[in-house]
């Protein structure tokens, strides 16, 4: 009997060796059959005209007082910690356009409804941990749109791209009104994470480049998503931020630790279409430290004032000076280190991505207020 047991126990072993071991060989092509829909695109009808006016199609905008979630000032878990927040009168006026990454990742469609419960939930959540960083503004606005679903990103499927389009009009149609509703001689930053950086970078291509609008934007920082140094970045109206308080400039990272296998999505990434109309390959992406202010480079833990480490449920946190460095890799990714204690949100390969802003939110509120300081200044 005892023999027995014994060969049931190396049976087991072997079969969890193996399941392991596919997992690992075969962790891609799950997570995309898990997350990637088979229906076919359905073409979203477009929002009404001034869809925008109503206040339930923001999850933040001027008006709302405590209730938006970008207004959130985070504490320090320790007391004695000096808060980052500029003085009352001490930053310029500014309004923020942030767009929200991708909360929808259900397979059944390829966009989100308007009005999915648990996607407008998750996109609050959002709001509150990667927007707030910007609450020295006077105005920040966040809209919902119809987002393309999370599997619409791990595939070059041409229904894929159909999705990623649709949710790009509702963002669009959000941006002009913003654009109508903020006072002309106010100085803007826009922001995003993620799908909402993709939403951005194609903003300022189509809306923004060319147009007198570019001489009002102080910043943008379209987060967590790869911009290629060679097809991408030529072909964008700002160049990388070289300084910390340089002006008219993007701040973007891709957050890893170590060790960090970021091949789930620059394999897909590598196949896409640059902005130039050629294939992206393996070349090098933008990688500005959000540590320094500059492109490349590195920073030890202590020059960061603060992480935001979330609670379990992700709908609160607090502040941790020196969590994690930041130093960018010649390939473009941001390496944070060790892997620090976050939350159950971090992906294959050690990829920090969901956590990409609150990692430095701190330094990114100093940022922002920094460089709202040098534009008005120079003018």
């Amino acid at each position: 009997m005892a023999r027995k047991f014994l060969y049931l126990v190396a049976v087991l072993i072997v079969l969890v060796i193996a399941g392991a071991i596919a997992l690992n060989v075969w962790s891609k092509q799950l997570t995309r059959l898990a997350l990637v829909p088979t229906a076919g695109f359905v073409q979203q009808p477009p929002l009404e005209d001034n869809a925008y006016r109503d206040p339930a199609m923001w999850i933040a905008r001027p008006g709302m007082g405590a209730a938006s979630p970008a207004r959130w000032q985070p504490a320090y878990r320790d007391e004695a910690a000096p808060a980052p927040v500029a003085p009352p009168g001490e930053t310029p006026r500014f309004a923020v356009f942030f767009v929200h990454p991708t909360s929808y990742f259900d397979r059944k469609t390829w966009n989100a409804p308007l009005g999915d419960a648990e996607a407008n939930r998750i996109a609050r959540i959002y709001v509150k941990g990667m927007a707030s960083p910007f609450n020295a503004a006077s105005e920040i606005w966040a809209p919902r749109y119809r987002q393309a679903t999370f599997g619409a990103f791990l595939t070059n499927a041409p229904e894929a791209r159909q999705a990623i389009d649709a949710a790009y009009s509702d963002v669009r149609q959000a941006f002009r009104f913003f654009l109508a509703s903020v006072d002309p001689d106010v100085p803007i930053v826009l922001a995003g994470h993620s799908q909402g950086s993709v939403q951005l970078l194609r903003l300022l291509r189509e809306e923004v480049a060319g147009k007198p609008l570019a001489r009002r934007i102080v910043a943008v920082y379209p987060v967590g998503w790869p911009v290629s140094l060679a097809h991408d970045l030529p072909q964008l109206p700002f160049p990388a931020c070289a300084s910390a308080d340089q002006t008219g400039c993007m701040m973007t990272w891709s957050s890893y630790a170590a060790p960090a296998d970021p091949s789930q999505i620059m394999d897909i990434y590598a196949a896409s279409i640059g902005f130039d109309g050629k294939p992206r390959g393996e070349g090098p992406i933008l990688c500005t430290n959000p540590l320094t202010g500059g492109a490349g480079g590195s920073a030890p833990a202590s020059a960061n004032l603060g992480t935001l480490v979330p609670n379990a449920d992700l709908t609160s946190g607090e502040l941790v000076p020196g969590a994690v460095s930041a130093r960018c890799r010649p390939d473009g990714i941001l390496l944070i280190g060790d892997p620090p204690a976050m939350g159950p949100a971090v992906l294959p390969g050690n990829n920090y991505h969901v956590y990409d802003i609150p990692l430095f939110w701190a330094n990114l509120q100093r940022d922002v207020e920094r460089r709202v300081a040098a534009w008005q200044a120079h003018r």
